[in-house]
């Protein structure tokens, strides 16, 4: 296996070129160091130095040593990072799914800083099935998901519910059955979505809330909304989106109604895992936060 000493000690000899002062800044004998410098040899499948005349790097010695430097560097980096984070608290985990609008995500995810909850943040955008997973395993102190979704005994918080736009190519007929004019008439304009594994049971709601009101459901899916507000442009779906900031040319937006179709979110974490009060006073500031945006939302939508 490759190691970190592995490359101290290449990266040693390379700078100091003779084993004895190598030896010394790593702070082991020269023998210990020959044989490391053997094994890295053996793993690499390669010379790295010519030792015929003094002490030199090969070929394949040169191309490694930038590499080695950089990734040196970039752990001892890492280190510093986590001392200055267990100096000012641990990191705070934070999830957010791909549906919540960029600037609403960053409000959302700042709220524990603001709130005065110590801790750096870091923040992981990603499906709710696996935001639910992550945070179950303790790879996140907590995360915004689509409701409804099967908790697995995690905590949550509130539901808030954020205003949605449909958004849909210019002159098509949104009314229900979705049909477009002209020639597109024949048949109804699918509804760009999302995988259903990414968050089944919202997903199942969203078609099942359409489906009750009469409409051929059809959809087609995409990778994000990106992609669902190309195929609108383009003339061959419909995307419902909380973002009012997603539009494109040749594209119609309007309130989602009949029915309304807004995006259901809330706070999970997991309270087993919460030694002290900290994740839980982060959670109380990301469900406020979150509740005071869909406040805004909806009345910037009315």
């Amino acid at each position: 296996m490759l190691t970190e000493r592995h490359l101290e000690i290449f990266v040693a000899l390379a700078e100091e070129g003779h084993f004895g002062d190598a030896a010394q800044r790593v702070g082991i004998t020269q023998p210990p160091l020959s044989q490391a410098l053997r094994r890295l040899e053996a793993l690499l499948g390669v010379r790295l130095f010519d030792r015929e005349r003094g002490v030199s790097l090969t070929e394949e010695g040169a191309l490694l040593l930038p590499h080695a430097r950089r990734a040196l560097l970039a752990l001892t980096e890492l280190r510093e990072t986590g001392a200055r984070e267990h100096a000012d608290g641990q990191r705070l985990r934070i999830g957010l799914p791909p549906e919540l609008p960029p600037p609403l995500g960053a409000s959302v995810a700042a709220a524990p800083v603001r709130a005065g909850v110590r801790g750096r943040v870091s923040v992981l955008t990603a499906p709710t099935a696996a935001l639910l997973t992550d945070v179950s395993a303790g790879r996140l102190d907590l995360a915004v998901v689509r409701h409804p979704a099967v908790l697995h005994g995690l905590a949550a918080g509130q539901v808030t519910l954020l205003p949605t736009w449909l958004l849909s190519p210019d002159g098509a007929d949104v009314r229900p059955g979705g049909r477009a004019d002209g020639a597109r008439a024949a048949r109804p304009l699918p509804y760009a979505v999302r995988p259903r594994a990414e968050a089944p049971a919202a997903h199942d709601l969203f078609l099942d809330t359409l489906a009750g009101r009469g409409r051929r459901v059809e959809t087609v899916v995409i990778s994000d909304e990106r992609a669902g507000l190309a195929l609108v442009a383009a003339g061959q779906a419909v995307l419902v989106t909380a973002d009012e900031t997603l539009t494109a040319d040749s594209v119609s937006r309007q309130p989602t109604s009949d029915p309304e179709l807004p995006l259901r979110l809330r706070v999970v974490w997991d309270a087993r895992r919460s030694a002290t009060g900290r994740t839980g006073e982060a959670a109380d500031a990301l469900i406020g936060a979150l509740a005071a945006a869909g406040r805004t939302a909806g009345e910037g939508a009315r």
